[in-house]
């Protein structure tokens, strides 16, 4: 029997041996293909004690091989719970991170509405201040136009005085006698 090494299947991992049965079954098949046939017939020549061998190695592994799954199985449940409890962590920062968005768009939908609320406040301020310039702008204007029309009725008072005293200018001698001036009378004594 050509390619068997006594031995072969067993891998060491991590402190302790691992077991492959698979690779320990390609082994004897691949001894048994590789075998010598016999003329005229399906049988073939392989070494008995070579392949017993390989077989009692087989038989020493599937315990390991058996005990091996045990332990997985074993171990599943502690593997299954590991992972719910990941999962509901992972849930959990998603709530977090969730609840963290909405709380800084609530944030900004508050600060957004104190904003316009501001922008409401200033607009109709400013309005009411623009009124109060208007009416207090009107009413100077109002004043000065008073001042400007009494002002302006002064002014034509005196050019009327002014054009009635040369009109006085114009009177002849005889004519300025015949003007009737306010008596007095004698209170200059």
């Amino acid at each position: 029997m050509t390619g068997y090494a006594p031995g072969a299947g067993y891998e060491r991992a991590e402190g302790h041996q691992h077991v492959d049965v698979q690779a320990k079954l390609t082994e004897i098949r691949e001894t048994v293909s590789a075998a010598r046939s016999m003329p005229m017939s399906a049988s073939a020549v392989v070494n008995r004690a070579e392949l017993l061998a390989a077989l009692d190695e087989l038989g020493e592994m599937l315990p390991h091989a058996f005990g091996e799954s045990d332990r997985v199985l074993a171990a599943r449940d502690d593997v299954l719970a590991e992972a719910q409890q990941k999962g509901f962590e992972i849930l959990a920062d998603a709530e977090r991170v969730r609840d963290q968005l909405v709380s800084d768009t609530d944030v900004f939908q508050l600060a957004r509405a104190e904003a316009d609320k501001m922008l409401t406040e200033s607009r109709e301020e400013s309005a009411a201040l623009r009124r109060e310039t208007d009416d207090y702008v009107d009413e100077r204007l109002a004043n000065f136009e008073l001042t400007l029309a009494k002002t302006l009725e002064a002014v034509q008072r005196g050019r009327e005085r002014l054009r009635g005293r040369s009109e006085l200018d114009t009177l002849g001698g005889a004519d300025a006698d015949l003007i009737a001036l306010p008596d007095h009378g004698d209170d200059r004594a």
